[in-house]
């Protein structure tokens, strides 16, 4: 008599765990940071206008032009949080969280990124700032403000220089994580 092979219970298939993706290269990550670190010499000057130091303007023209003291000052360091907060996004495309989205974060918290929920907004940003900010190459060349005192337009031109940057260095970045997430 034949003998039947013994059975054993169906193992339910275990599901697919996506590959991690790699570490991201060095030249990113020294991108990334410095992408974070290009719009802190502008804020620095604008939080020093903020606060009212001779950083350029005479004390009526602050006063008259940027509300400064007043609002302008609410709106000059909320520029510059707000430009921070952006360029520190950059380290995201570098970092864990930009991958998994922080436990600490709710409804969403603890669940992976999708690659394109980050690429997307990177690229149009990096585009953005390109367009944003290139025209900064050439500063020497621009119309001073009448109520500027001359070597702060120098001055002013060397801390806003580094927003060049950010764009290019920004979709450098953008172009390293999709490749790696690909």
């Amino acid at each position: 008599m034949p003998t039947a092979a013994p059975t054993t219970p169906a193992t339910p298939a275990t599901p697919a765990v996506p590959a991690a993706p790699a570490p991201p290269p060095r030249w990113a990550v020294w991108a990334a940071h410095a992408a974070a670190l290009t719009t802190v010499p502008s804020g620095l000057w604008r939080i020093a206008l903020a606060l009212g130091l001779p950083v350029g303007y005479s004390e009526p023209v602050l006063r008259h032009d940027f509300h400064i003291p007043g609002w302008g000052v609410v709106y000059v360091v909320g520029l510059s949080v707000v430009s921070e907060a952006f360029a520190l996004l950059t380290l995201g495309l570098v970092r864990p969280w930009g991958e998994v989205v922080p436990r600490w974060i709710p409804v969403i918290g603890g669940r992976r990124v999708h690659p394109l929920a980050a690429v997307i907004p990177a690229t149009a940003g990096s585009l953005a700032l390109i367009c944003l900010w290139s025209s900064l190459v050439f500063w020497w060349n621009t119309e001073e403000h009448p109520a500027m005192l001359t070597p702060w337009h120098t001055v002013v031109g060397i801390l806003y220089q580094p927003l060049v940057l950010w764009g290019p260095l920004l979709a450098a970045v953008t172009l390293s994580y999709h490749r790696r997430h690909r």
